[in-house]
């Protein structure tokens, strides 16, 4: 499906076709040259981009626990009015799958989780989770608090749940912006326990343009809360998506990168997984604003590669979880392009 092997050099090659001048032949022009020779697009599909049309395609990885989802869509529009779109909760709740969505508040308070709650088959399931054997994403010492601090016998269990998971979903943040990715924790929900700060960095390390390119978004995630920059700004929000096979809650930093330079992407922005309750141990959205070079078009290109990481793809049943997961998500993207597309172009101001 793609011309060369995945993931390893596609975000590189993404990158890398962005930072190049373009050439004079209109079939190397970027990033319909990504497209076709990284992307394994067709040229039907190709133009289907360029005329307007939202595309998305799953992207074949080299191990099976990793998902990665490729989209783009043309809009006439700025990338200027796409990133206050990006940044504006009201308007992001109304897109396709979502069903919640709050920013925090800087510092993030305990009355910024109001509607941060679990489905009822998940409080359900908590009453029994045990550390390899459990359906919420959880480390071993919060399946332990569930089980003691709840009175499951008593009329409000599920307030309880819900109360208890708020406030150790703002402890957990607050070690987060206090020390990085260590204080992420580690899975206990599967057979294998999953430390996310270790599978965030393997992910993030299938990118090799990434430090040469974008130096300071790369060491941004990295080695936050130590790195800073004048061109990056960051923000934490929680939201309730229907992506998968079930409602999940998801904890999730938000990083805009401006480029400094007329040859850079006018924006990068990276969306990290702090937390998910299903699915999903680490994943990494990004999304980057290309401007059109074609001098008599106003627009500009949306492109979003979606990668996450989990574990128990395997297998029969693991093939089948993999195969629906990523079908929805593919079709998510591609209806959340569109009706972005929509938004942005359907604007006069």
């Amino acid at each position: 499906m793609i011309g060369v092997p995945f993931p390893r050099v596609l975000l590189a090659a993404l990158l890398l076709s962005f930072v190049q001048a373009p050439a004079s032949n209109a079939q190397d022009v970027e990033p319909f040259k990504f497209f076709r020779n990284y992307v394994g697009l067709h040229e039907d599909e190709i133009t289907a981009i360029r005329n307007g049309k939202a595309v998305a395609k799953i992207v074949e990885s080299t191990t099976s626990d990793e998902v990665f989802v490729f989209g783009s869509v043309y809009v006439q529009s700025t990338p200027e009015k796409y990133l206050k779109l990006a940044s504006d909760p009201e308007e992001l709740r109304k897109l396709p799958n979502y069903l919640a969505l709050r920013k925090f508040s800087d510092p993030p308070q305990l009355s910024d989780f109001e509607g941060f709650t679990l489905e009822a088959d998940d409080i359900k399931q908590l009453k029994d989770c045990e550390p390899g054997r459990c359906d919420v994403q959880l480390p071993t010492e919060a399946m332990d608090a569930f089980k003691q601090s709840v009175n499951w016998s008593g009329p409000d269990a599920a307030d309880q749940v819900n109360r208890l998971g708020q406030k150790m979903a703002l402890e957990a943040l607050q070690r987060y912006i206090r020390g990085g990715n260590t204080a992420l924790g580690t899975y206990r929900d599967k057979h294998h326990p999953a430390v996310v700060a270790d599978t965030f960095r393997s992910l993030l390390s299938r990118s090799k343009a990434l430090p040469v390119y974008l130096p300071e978004l790369d060491r941004y995630l990295l080695d936050y809360p130590e790195a800073g920059s004048e061109n990056i700004q960051s923000e934490f929000y929680w939201e309730k998506v229907n992506f998968g096979l079930k409602p999940t809650l998801r904890i999730v930093q938000a990083i805009v990168y401006r480029g400094p330079r007329s040859t850079d992407p006018a924006y990068a922005i990276a969306e990290k997984q702090l937390y998910a309750s299903h699915y999903f141990e680490t994943a990494l959205d990004l999304t980057v604003c290309v401007r059109d070079q074609d001098p008599e078009r106003h627009g500009f290109y949306l492109i979003t590669l979606k990668g996450s990481q989990q574990a128990g793809l395997t297998g029969l049943k693991g093939g089948i979880v993999k195969k629906v997961a990523t079908d929805r998500t593919r079709s998510s993207l591609e209806r959340a392009l569109g009706a972005i597309k929509q938004r942005l172009e359907s604007r006069t101001e």
